[in-house]
C-alpha cells in the first residue's frame, strides 16, 4: 500500500534485554518499506543497552533517545507523536510481538473506514475470549472489516490515524492512554479491536512461551511495575490478573456516561474497595 505518509513506531526499551532481543528483530523484520522506528530507551540497563544498540543502525531505525531515568510512558509517546510525520502512528512494547501481518491489515481498514480511530491487537490468549461478549460488541464495516468495539485498546500493538491525534492531541500531564482513548471516543472516533483477533504475544503474561516468569522467585525478582502496585506475588495470581483483565475488557460498556461523572466516581469506588479488601485492583 503506497500513497500515504507511511508509519511511525515507537518502541521503549527498559530493563528487560531477554524480550528486547525478540521483540525489536521482530518488529523490524515486519514492518513495510515505509514504516520508521523511532526507538527509546529508558535507564543504564547495560545488557537492555546493548541488545538495542546491535540494531540501531538498522535501515528501519528512525530515530534514537536515551534516558538516564526511566521516563515512563508520557514523554517518550509525545516525543513520537510531536515529531514524526507519518499518517499512521503506532507504539510496540518491548515485551510484545505483533502478528507478522498486523500492520498491512490495520492500514488497510484505516483506509477503507476513515472513521477509525485507534484500532489494535489482541493480547489475551484464546481461552479468554468470551465469545458471547465479543458477540455483544462486534461490528462490521465497509471492505469486509469487522471491529471488536472498545473505547481504549492497550498501549501496544495499535493503529492510530494521524487525524485522530491532531483532533484530540498529546498525552496531557499524567494522562493514561486509556484515558487519551476515551477523549478520542468522545470525540465520535471507533476504537477497537480487529476482528478476526489478530494475536500479539505478550511475554509478561506467563502463559506465553516466551515469559521470564517461569517460577515465583522469577516473577518476585522481576515483577511488573503493576504487580508491584496491586500486591500480586505469585505466577498464579499474576496469570489470574491477565485472565481478569480480558474480562474487564470484553465487558466494558460502549456507553461513554460511564466513563464520566458519578458513574466513573462509582466505578472508582469500587475499586478502591476491592484494593482495600483484598489488596488488589480489579483491572
Amino acid at each position: 500500500m503506497t500513497g500515504d505518509g507511511g508509519i511511525d513506531i515507537l518502541m521503549i526499551t527498559y530493563d528487560r534485554p531477554e524480550y528486547v532481543r525478540l521483540s525489536l528483530p521482530h518488529l523490524l523484520d515486519t514492518c513495510p518499506a515505509d514504516a520508521r522506528v523511532w526507538l527509546w530507551h529508558n535507564g543504564t540497563d547495560q545488557p537492555t543497552l546493548e541488545a538495542v544498540e546491535e540494531l540501531r543502525h538498522h535501515p528501519r531505525v528512525h530515530r534514537f533517545r536515551q534516558s538516564p531515568v526511566n521516563a515512563g510512558l508520557t514523554e517518550p509517546t509525545n516525543w513520537l507523536w510531536s515529531e514524526s510525520t507519518g499518517s499512521y502512528l503506532s507504539k510496540v512494547d518491548d515485551d510484545c510481538l505483533p502478528d507478522p501481518d498486523w500492520l498491512t491489515i490495520l492500514r488497510q481498514a484505516h483506509q477503507d473506514v476513515p472513521g477509525f480511530g485507534v484500532i489494535g491487537t489482541w493480547r489475551f490468549p484464546a481461552e479468554d475470549v468470551d465469545r458471547a461478549l465479543v458477540a455483544a460488541k462486534l461490528a462490521d464495516y465497509p471492505g469486509g472489516h469487522q471491529l471488536f468495539r472498545n473505547h481504549w485498546v492497550q498501549g501496544s500493538g495499535y493503529l492510530l490515524k494521524r487525524e485522530t491525534l491532531t483532533q484530540v492531541g498529546p498525552l496531557a500531564g499524567d494522562e493514561t492512554f486509556t484515558a487519551w482513548c476515551l477523549r478520542a471516543a468522545r470525540l465520535g472516533w471507533l476504537n477497537g479491536w480487529y476482528h478476526p483477533f489478530l494475536p500479539e504475544d505478550h511475554m509478561d503474561d506467563p502463559r506465553s512461551p516466551h515469559t521470564i516468569y517461569r517460577t515465583d522467585a522469577d516473577f518476585l525478582a522481576r515483577r511488573p511495575l503493576s504487580a508491584r502496585r496491586t500486591g500480586v506475588t505469585t505466577v498464579a495470581e499474576w496469570t489470574e490478573q491477565m485472565r481478569h483483565s480480558a474480562r474487564v475488557v470484553q465487558a466494558a460498556p460502549l456507553d461513554l456516561r460511564e466513563y464520566q461523572g458519578w458513574r466513573l466516581r462509582r466505578r472508582n469506588a469500587t475499586r478502591r474497595l476491592r484494593l482495600a479488601l483484598t489488596g488488589r485492583a480489579p483491572w
